[in-house]
């Protein structure tokens, strides 16, 4: 067909259209001409131009009377919106499309359509000419139509995108962001249908949604149309993909989580059928337990939308479906990512709860903050009146018809829907805070009750009864002092990694693997290992229930711990993660499903068969394999070589050469991609052979607690000699002075994990006169600890010239 003013082929657009054709069907054109060639599929349809539209306009002669009618809207209160909406909607509807107008538009969907030796169906939807740019979005304004089928069906489509240019909401979005209603122009895309009807569809982000963070590629869908995942409608799968892994050809899945998918949206006409001809349907229990994407799928649209980023210069957010007849995955939207693009974190808002009140939900968190406020239940925007500023918005899920009611809550909170759904969206565009996903929080919470939201706690977002205090801090990232010496943090819940990972450390100084197995596996090794052999039965039902989806009871310990460490690792990227391998205690580990039957019982457990004794023993090496293995799959397959790994309680050097030895045994061989092992030197012996254990570790670590009190000879549990623990006492110190001594003068890294160094500024100053080069520090005392640390080294200097 030739060249067309008012119809243009994806063939002919490209990025510099948006003016005649929208961001959205420009976008379109710009990936299947560029991108097509790269392996990157994207349907084949065609845009009507902005000329079309005021073809449209001028014909039907709808300038001056919708001018007219739209100045008399109360651009105030909008008391009078659904009035004037309705009269301009009559005015538009009652215009014809212009002849030349409806014979391009029929004529390119018939060549649309003889490209395909089979049945097509098209999605027809609109894009404003100002749409998805980078400084303003109408994404969600606008109407969409599905499973068009026809040529009539595409005229008829093309005509309501026309109307839906004065929704009520569109009237008020373009007041609302300065845009004058006759100057925008609307555009029409007619593309091919993916039938994701029959398999899924979702929205992907190039950088993390919550934090910005660069590093991980975010993928969300579920089953049906992705309309349910846009809506927020369900709460879907979710897959993070570490981008240089992408890049390097290595596994960059690092972390995947199972939504419940609860609804599955399908064509559909009749009784049911929505506007856009679809319909919700329950997802059946099954489906609900499989996973949307293969590990292989996920990773082929990872590749795909990193392609598209680095093809635009900017983070991206993007559509993708699945078509169920050929399983082939396709791209079908992508537009700039608005809310962290350009923007640089350089004050950090620290919450802190300090009260605790009964927990009433939980859900997905989107932001940080913690909120105090009245709930307000609200079925729909037309109760919107019923929110009062600072009020918390308690909903099932939100569309774009709830955006002027969001703009009132204080905090949103929605039974369904994901990091991807309107709810999750807006929330972060306002600055607000959202618990999301929570499945009950309509049953759980009564209108006009006082609650508490925090999103605060990592992952997960609670909702407690009453007001509970919280505290709140800012600080100053960019003109935060930073010391010499290596302030690293102290992680045991992957969840917070990625918050944690803004914080202004050099990296961890020690990710705690035991709070990993158990939170995320909660199964004792051994039972996996050994599983045949387990007598527990009711341990053997739990650990069946949990495997179910793994090709082995060890494969699941291993993938959800490679998993977990992966997490972190991408997270805090470049830096250095130092893993310290399983530091249970006997009586601890006795409490993971299956534990009992695999565990002696001691009766001083924290000197018993712990750390480096456990891995080679009989009675644990084929769990400590699963460890091995998970590290290994961590820094090879998914190329994370900034983890190290530390082993605990080595009480010789000999236990010390037969773990590295075993280590190499299992695939984590020292030296080995730059594999550096380190020892965790928390007993006197690990001071006084610090030589000899220099010449078997790349580095080490003191465990402050560990040896205080196997120094002092005290428990420091116990409430009766608690008041003699102090990591200042003499004796301990002197050994401290050795330890460091003896690691500078062999070259090996020495750094101090524990609580001393922020409590005390004065065991910071000794730690930094001794040449320490890291310290560790909980979350909670990073600031407070960096800055003892300045202050030592400012004195340091002051005394050492």
């Amino acid at each position: 067909m030739a060249a067309n003013p008012f119809v243009l082929f994806f063939r002919d657009l490209n990025n510099g259209q948006v003016a005649r054709v929208g961001g959205k069907n420009a976008s379109l054109g710009e990936m299947f001409n560029r991108l097509s060639a790269q392996g990157i599929n994207v349907p084949n349809g065609f845009a009507t131009t902005a000329e079309a539209y005021a073809l449209f306009l001028d014909e039907n002669h709808l300038r001056e009377p919708l001018t007219a009618l739209l100045a008399k809207l109360d651009t105030q209160e909008f008391a009078n919106l659904p009035e004037i909406g309705a009269q301009a909607r009559a005015l538009v509807r009652a215009a014809a499309l212009p002849s030349p107008v409806a014979t391009a538009i029929t004529d390119a969907y018939h060549e649309l359509r003889a490209g395909y030796e089979h049945e097509i169906q098209v999605a027809v939807r609109s894009s404003a000419t100002a749409e998805d740019l980078p400084t303003a979005s109408f994404a969600g304004q606008h109407d969409s139509f599905l499973d068009v089928r026809s040529a009539a069906g595409v005229l008829e489509a093309c005509h309501k995108c026309f109307l839906s240019l004065f929704n009520d909401r569109a009237i008020k979005y373009r007041v609302q962001n300065g845009f004058e209603h006759l100057k925008v122009a609307l555009s029409v895309g007619v593309q091919a249908m993916v039938r994701s009807d029959l398999a899924s569809a979702g929205v992907a982000f190039t950088i993390e949604p919550e934090t910005g963070h660069d590093n991980l590629l975010y993928l969300t869908g579920s089953w049906g149309l992705g309309e349910n995942v846009v809506q927020g409608a369900v709460n879907p799968d979710e897959f993070y993909l570490f981008k240089p892994a992408l890049r390097n050809g290595k596994r960059a899945l690092v972390r995947k989580q199972l939504g419940d998918k609860a609804l599955t949206m399908r064509y559909a006409t009749g009784p049911g059928a929505s506007a856009a001809g679809t319909k919700n349907t329950e997802t059946p229990a099954g489906r609900r337990a499989e996973f949307v994407l293969s590990d292989a799928e996920a990773e082929l649209l990872g590749r795909w939308c990193l392609k598209i980023e680095e093809h635009y210069g900017m983070p991206m957010d993007i559509e993708w479906a699945k078509d169920g007849l050929n399983n082939e995955l396709y791209i079908v939207q992508a537009r700039p990512e608005t809310v962290h693009h350009g923007r640089r974190a350089l004050r950090l808002h620290e919450y802190h709860l300090t009260g605790r009140g009964p927990l009433l939900a939980t859900g997905k968190a989107v932001g940080s903050q913690i909120a105090t406020g009245t709930a307000r239940l609200i079925d729909s925007p037309a109760d919107g009146h019923r929110l009062q500023p600072g009020d918390i918005l308690v909903t099932n899920s939100t569309s774009p018809d709830w955006n002027a009611v969001l703009k009132k809550a204080a905090v949103i909170v929605t039974n369904q829907g994901g990091r991807t759904s309107h709810a999750a969206i807006v929330a972060r565009e306002l600055g607000l805070s959202a618990v999301v996903g929570t499945l009950d929080a309509t049953l759980k919470i009564r209108d006009g009750q006082r609650i508490t939201v925090s999103c605060a706690e990592g992952d997960e977002g609670h909702i407690y009864d009453g007001e509970l205090a919280f505290e709140e801090t800012e600080v100053d990232l960019e003109h935060l002092a930073q010391p010499h010496t290596k302030p690293l943090l102290i992680l045991a819940d992957p969840d917070r990694a990625l918050t944690l990972a803004r914080y202004p450390s050099q990296g961890v100084g020690l990710l705690r693997m035991e709070f990993i197995i158990n939170n995320a596996i909660r199964v004792h090794p051994m039972a996996l290992v050994a599983f045949d052999q387990l007598t527990d039965s009711r341990a053997r039902a739990e650990i069946t229930a949990l495997t179910e989806h793994y090709p082995s009871k060890p494969e699941y310990f291993i993938e959800k711990l490679a998993e977990a460490l992966g997490f972190v690792a991408a997270a805090f990227y470049p830096r250095e993660v130092i893993v310290r391998l399983s530091d249970f205690k006997t009586n601890e580990y006795a409490n993971l499903l299956g534990g009992r039957q695999f565990e002696p019982a001691e009766e001083n457990p924290m000197l018993g068969f712990r750390g480096a004794s456990r891995y080679y023993s009989p009675q644990y090496r084929e769990g400590f394999r699963l460890e091995c293995e998970a590290l290994k799959r961590v820094r090879h397959d998914m190329g994370l070589t900034n983890v190290k790994v530390m082993v605990p309680f080595c009480r010789t050097v000999a236990e010390g050469r037969q773990v590295i030895d075993l280590m190499a045994d299992f695939g984590l061989k020292q030296g080995a991609e730059g594999l550096e092992i380190y020892v965790m030197a928390e007993i006197p012996s690990n001071v006084i052979l610090a030589e000899e254990f220099a010449q078997v570790f790349d580095g080490f670590s003191i465990g402050s607690n560990d040896l205080t009190q196997l120094t002092l000879g005290l428990d420091r549990d116990s409430a009766i000699v608690s008041g003699l623990f102090d990591e200042r006492n003499e004796a301990v110190t002197r050994l401290l002075e050795l330890m460091i001594r003896a690691a500078k003068a062999h070259g090996r890294p020495i750094g101090l994990c524990g609580q001393a160094p922020s409590d005390y500024p004065e065991f910071a100053q000794f730690l930094v006169e001794q040449g320490i080069d890291s310290i560790s520090f909980t979350p909670d005392a990073l600031l407070k600890g960096m800055a003892n640390m300045v202050h030592a080294e400012e004195v340091v200097a002051d005394e050492y010239p």
